[in-house]
């Protein structure tokens, strides 16, 4: 079997059943017309393959996005031209739909998600209408002269990550005395569960910038609390935050997220004082559900949250199982002194897993610690930071630590998947790679939706050179955070080793694209610069690779990280000699830091450039002699 990129064309006919059912024999006729004479000569036009036919229905497989698009209005020009203008029911009417992904070909036939969302975008597609996926939209560009509206995200079956639609109209002259209908991507929003919600980011009324953190933790508990409920649907915080700080429309909103229901609100804290407003919307139709006002003292922060759940609960009229109602008044700590010190620690921990960052939210999560011994969500904290800090080779990180701290959290609360996740990192970082994997499971067991326990599962696979493996925990941490550059590096890197060639440009471009913002807002961060460099290369941009591998060389001083991905760079951009004076600076670390470099440089495809070159070969060896102990910290 072969896997590849591909643009996938989804066509059905509007109601054919019915059609059939007034007059089977005419309307089999004119379909066999229609594609004999019409879309068969124009999908071979374009450069396409009619992969199967089905019924009434057709998938069609093109090498190129601009010629499925181009072939795919141009039928729904010519259909529109060609059916008479009889009564609007019997006419032949396709809906069209288009994506750009990954399939996997099995003989004349083809499988797999890219296939699954094509389908899922014809359904959404208006009559005579062509709905293509975001990808697509973005491949195209304006070149071709198409308008396309957005009609946001929307959920596949089957598909962790909503996709986003871009509709085409055109106008046909039976418009005019067929009868009103809702576009049909407004109409399966409309249609969809219920109970269905996502919970914006929390404005912050306080006057205060730095009270941002109060806000946002507020929030990021409030999307917990109503995740706990199963009779709910609750989208996540990374796709919520997205609108943070935005002046949106509620309704476009709920198109875009694909829920019925938005939640939006605001926070002012003030010395021993918190006022929280919230109202919950009718993402439909914009109609207001619910709204109301708290004004508590700082010390009845717990309680406010919980009755802001059940008042939310209640308004959506769900059933909140008495289980339920317990783990949603867990709060892991009754001193809100502790929470507040908590919450900060969180926002420097969300913001980024560079060193600076992650020591500040360390620094915080003890503090909280300090205030409440037992206060579970913290130790987890220090747990994950100190994962972060031992993969970037900080002094101040020991494994032991991390053990300890993860140890307690699970003695204070067993259902915590942030503690089983940094044990697996730590033992990851020794190089235990089955006792890793099994608190991987258990975290994913207890948060399918953790991103560490996904993304270093994922690393564990790739160490491991099961390749196939680590594909799949990498496209499930970017579902789950698809703005996280790490995880599009990871993946281009198996893409790489797997040999898909396509697949590895298109995650080194996005990964680019998300790692440029970075830049933009840590510009003396060389690590970036570093992974930039590496993508450059990839795309074939050498020059301006360079410079960026300079700048990272620049401002890398003896950070051991930095200087094995500077590396990585310098071999990709054609330079083995500096490529290997970086490798032989980083080789002066602790033995268990070598020795997981080792382990790692053997399965680095990055480095394949070096793997003759007599200097390359003798370093290894000398790696090779220094071994004292398992495999360790991988870079």
């Amino acid at each position: 079997m072969q896997r590849r990129l591909s643009a996938i064309l989804s066509a059905d006919i509007v109601g054919y059943t019915r059609l059939m059912e007034i007059d089977d024999i005419s309307t089999l006729s004119r379909l066999k017309s229609l594609r004999h004479d019409l879309v068969d000569p124009c999908i071979a036009a374009h450069n396409g393959r009619i992969v199967k036919l089905m019924g009434d229905g057709m998938l069609v497989e093109f090498a190129s996005v601009a010629d499925a698009v181009r072939c795919a209005t141009e039928v729904q020009s010519r259909i529109a031209r060609a059916e008479p203008r009889g009564a609007w029911d019997r006419r032949l009417v396709y809906r069209i739909g288009i994506n750009l992904g990954y399939i996997i070909v099995d003989g004349d036939d083809i499988h797999g998600d890219g296939v699954n969302v094509a389908a899922r975008l014809q359904s959404l597609a208006d009559p005579g209408g062509v709905a293509i996926a975001g990808i697509v939209r973005e491949h195209i560009g304006s070149k071709l002269g198409i308008d396309f509206e957005d009609f946001g995200q929307h959920s596949v079956k089957n598909h962790e990550r909503p996709i986003q639609v871009h509709m085409a109209r055109f106008e046909h002259p039976w418009q005019d005395d067929s009868p009103p209908k809702r576009p049909a991507a407004a109409v399966a929003a409309a249609e969809r569960d219920g109970a269905s919600i996502a919970v914006l980011p929390f404005t912050n009324m306080s006057g205060d910038p730095e009270q941002e953190y109060f806000s946002d933790g507020i929030t990021e508990d409030i999307i917990t609390d109503l995740a706990k409920v199963s009779a709910l649907s609750v989208i996540a915080r990374n796709s919520s935050f997205i609108y943070k700080g935005r002046s949106v429309d509620m309704k476009q909103v709920g198109r875009e997220l694909g829920v019925r229901y938005v939640l939006e609100g605001s926070v002012r804290k003030a010395g021993t004082k918190v006022r929280i407003a919230a109202q919950l919307i009718n993402g439909t139709d914009g109609r207001h559900v619910w709204a109301e006002r708290y004004d508590r003292d700082l010390e009845d922060i717990f309680a406010l949250q919980d009755e802001i759940s059940k008042h939310i609960v209640d308004a959506l009229k769900v059933r909140l199982l008495a289980k339920e109602l317990e783990t949603i008044t867990k709060r892991g700590t009754d001193n809100p002194e502790a929470y507040q010190i908590y919450l900060m620690g969180r926002s420097f921990f969300n913001r980024g897993h560079e060193s600076r960052s992650v020591k500040t939210a360390r620094g915080l999560f003890a503090k909280a610690i300090d205030v409440d011994p037992l206060y579970a969500q913290a130790y987890a904290g220090l747990a994950d930071c100190d994962s972060y800090l031992l993969l970037a080779n900080d002094p101040t990180a020991t494994y032991d630590n991390i053990i300890g701290n993860a140890d307690r959290a699970l003695e204070l609360d067993p259902g915590l998947a942030d503690a089983h996740a940094s044990r697996g990192i730590a033992m990851f970082s020794k190089g235990l790679r089955a006792e890793a994997e099994a608190e991987f499971e258990l975290a994913l067991e207890r948060d399918p939706t953790s991103f560490e326990a996904n993304f270093f599962h994922g690393r564990n696979c790739h160490a491991q050179g099961q390749f196939e493996r680590a594909r799949g925990f990498y496209e499930r941490t970017i579902t789950l955070k698809p703005d996280d550059y790490r995880a599009w590096d990871q993946l281009r890197a198996v893409h790489v080793s797997l040999g898909h060639h396509q697949e590895a440009v298109q995650s080194a471009r996005e990964c680019l694209r998300l790692i440029e913002g970075e830049i933009a807002a840590h510009p003396d961060e060389p690590i970036l610069m570093c992974y930039g460099g590496c993508l450059l290369a990839d795309l074939g941009e050498m020059e301006r690779g360079v410079s960026w591998a300079s700048r990272a060389a620049a401002i890398a001083g003896d950070d051991l990280r930095v200087l094995y991905n500077l590396a990585c760079c310098y071999a990709k951009l054609g330079k083995p000699a500096e490529a290997i004076a970086c490798l032989e600076r980083q080789a002066s670390g602790s033995p268990t830091y070598v020795a997981s470099v080792v382990a790692w440089m053997k399965k680095d495809s990055d480095l394949d450039p070096l793997r003759n070159h007599p200097r390359y070969l003798a370093l290894a060896d000398r790696m090779e002699a220094q071994l004292a102990e398992p495999p360790g910290l991988i870079p």
